[in-house]
């Protein structure tokens, strides 16, 4: 049971992608849904498309992952972290140290319980992080990492971030709330943002420290194809006409 995909897996991911985006309609990014139908596909598993922490499922390994696809500046979203007595705990934590802590114990503890919620609804023994990065070189990197299995359940560990909320900002648009802002102890560095004055969207900053180094044997990197290297639209019809439609 590994929710890591092959060498000869991530290279059949790899030109599945390439072959995608050299399509005339696709964009500059690659949809979260592509990724998820894709990796579905090369594994033999099944898409969910719920609101479950998990994406795609492997029932029969017991294996399942969540996906994430964007650009290389687009901020990830963990997820729409709507937190149980959130007016109470904001308030308190705009009192008080003691409580900005609890009310970032509780987004960590938010995250954590969705994730074991599809461990236990789908009686998976692993969760895996399936990530595919659009970069501003052009280049595209995919990689998997292990998040959590039934032994070790909790993926991320409270007692590691200490939190406090942003200032409010002024632009000439709109005014943007405060968000909380979880730091990584050990490091100093900006981890999360949570946005629960709006509409709870949680951002994953941290993330950024899972990317991979180049020689990351659970990764792969492409290029991403130039203007001159996508199908017309003439000859994609061109082909699809050559495949006989059953009656």
């Amino acid at each position: 049971m590994s929710i890591f995909s092959t060498r000869s897996q991530l290279n059949l991911i790899s030109a599945i992608l390439s072959r995608y985006i050299r399509l005339p309609f696709s964009t500059d990014i690659i949809p979260g849904a592509v990724m998820e139908a894709v990796l579905a596909q090369v594994h033999h598993a099944s898409r969910l498309n719920t609101y479950d922490f998990v994406d795609v499922v492997n029932h029969k390994e017991r294996c399942g992952w969540q996906i994430k696809s964007t650009k290389e500046s687009t901020p990830v979203t963990w997820k729409r972290a709507k937190i149980r007595n959130a007016e109470k705990l904001i308030n308190a934590s705009k009192a008080s140290d003691e409580g900005v802590e609890e009310l970032g114990r509780e987004i960590i503890n938010f995250c954590n319980e969705h994730a074991q919620k599809s461990m236990e609804r789908y009686k998976l023994g692993k969760i895996g992080y399936a990530r595919l990065i659009v970069h501003n070189n052009g280049h595209v990197t995919y990689f998997e990492k292990l998040l959590c299995t039934s032994d070790h359940p909790l993926l991320f560990e409270p007692r590691e971030f200490e939190w406090r909320w942003s200032k409010q900002k002024q632009n000439l648009k709109k005014e943007q709330l405060p968000a909380l802002h979880g730091f990584h102890k050990l490091t100093g560095k900006k981890w999360w943002a949570w946005h629960g004055l709006g509409e709870n969207q949680l951002h994953f900053v941290g993330e950024r420290n899972w990317w991979p180094s180049c020689d990351n044997p659970h990764a792969i990197s492409f290029k991403f194809p130039n203007a001159e290297e996508k199908i017309s639209l003439e000859d994609l019809m061109s082909l699809l006409e050559k495949i006989e439609i059953p009656t």
